[in-house]
């Protein structure tokens, strides 16, 4: 797993980091991050959630109003997280390509960190598969997938105009979603090692 920056302090929830003296907010978080990850948000009930937080269920509605308040703090914290390890692999790099490619190391990084059931794709999209169509946190996961691709489009646009920047950056994020759906499936990060080598051939032809 890559480190996350310090300043993220959702992101260190959710992976079990230095949130100041693991508040109870914080354990509630985590755990709920974990078996969300692991089972579904469906299948994992508030009961499920506090007794691996090790808080009673009144803790839990005092930090989250209800459930679905827990499942969109989930999305912004998963959002947090990326947003991190991007951050981190981002920052030494000094050209457009580097950038851009930092993108996918960061997926990378996701798939290479330990899950308790092993790796099992996209966080945010298994949970927006499960969400209705007016969620606010299946709105927040489209957020997210929408700012990865304005990400990748501000570097492109260091390498080529504008409008075929933004078709580049429409075109990688298909790469990245398909190759981490396939990686999911598979249980490995392979497919998202493919993934930045099309990548880095597509950037030197430009």
């Amino acid at each position: 797993m890559a480190p996350v920056k310090s300043g993220s302090g959702k992101a260190a929830a959710l992976k079990g980091g230095s949130a100041p003296k693991s508040s109870a907010r914080a354990r509630i978080l985590e755990a709920a991050a974990q078996r969300f990850y692991a089972n579904g948000i469906a299948a994992t009930g508030i009961d499920t959630i506090t007794a691996a937080a090790g808080v009673a269920k009144m803790s839990l509605y005092n930090n989250f109003s209800s459930k679905a308040a827990l499942v969109e703090a989930y999305v912004e914290a998963r959002h947090e997280e990326w947003l991190g390890l991007y951050e981190a692999r981002v920052a030494d790099k000094a050209t457009a390509q580097e950038r851009i490619l930092a993108v996918f190391d960061a997926y990378l990084d996701h798939a290479e960190s330990g899950y308790e059931h092993g790796f099992r794709g996209c966080g945010l999209l298994n949970a927006a598969a499960e969400l209705t169509a007016d969620d606010p946190a299946r709105a927040a996961v489209r957020r997210h997938k929408e700012q990865v691709e304005e990400i990748l489009a501000g570097h492109l646009r260091g390498l080529t105009d504008g409008p075929r920047a933004d078709q580049l950056a429409e075109h990688f994020c298909f790469l990245l979603e398909g190759a981490m759906a396939r990686a999911g499936l598979e249980g490995g990060p392979r497919r998202l090692v493919d993934a930045k080598e099309f990548a880095a051939g597509m950037l030197g032809a430009l």
